[in-house]
């Protein structure tokens, strides 16, 4: 698998500003807010990037797990020639060999974990038609101790979100 965009994940799971600055990178702008998805840009030190990320609107676990911060996140780096990459930040280390179920209404698809943040290996592009024809998205995965959690995002304003990010970051 490859981690064509580890950079946005980071920048949004550990906070934008001291990532950024200690990555030699611009302050993330914001692009817009689309419903419930958020869009913003920033300029990497190869590329400028831009992404749209969504918080769950309900979390559920199989028993009380302490969480960083929850992110689905959608990607373009053109620099690197990538355009709607996918991945979720779960807020805990994943279990080590496990996947994660994507599902997106009736449609399913598998992640594929590093530490805290899981990849599509090579469905992002149906993965983004799916949510921008869906209307909710759901992440479940297990952490590294056995818990096993499901995340529910709403997708309005995903289509939205994308559209800007994809004419930001042509």
């Amino acid at each position: 698998m490859m981690m064509r965009g580890i950079f946005p994940a980071l920048l949004i799971s550990l906070g934008f500003a001291g990532v950024a600055e200690a990555q030699s990178a611009s302050e993330p702008a914001k692009l817009g807010g689309f419903k419930d998805w958020q869009a913003f840009t920033y300029k990497a030190p190869d590329s400028k990037v831009c992404f749209a990320f969504s918080e769950p609107k309900k979390s559920q676990s199989t028993r009380e797990a302490k969480r960083g911060p929850i992110r689905f996140i959608v990607t373009n780096y053109p620099g690197r020639k990538v355009k709607g990459q996918v991945s979720t930040i779960i807020g805990y280390p994943f279990k080590e060999g496990s996947t994660v179920k994507l599902s997106i209404d009736d449609k399913d698809f598998t992640l594929y974990p590093v530490g805290d943040t899981a990849w599509a290996e090579k469905d992002d592009a149906d993965i983004v038609a799916a949510m921008k024809d869906g209307t909710s998205l759901k992440v479940a995965g297990t952490s590294w101790k056995g818990t096993q959690t499901t995340d529910s995002y709403s997708l309005a304003g995903i289509s939205a979100a994308i559209d800007e990010i994809d004419s930001a970051c042509k």
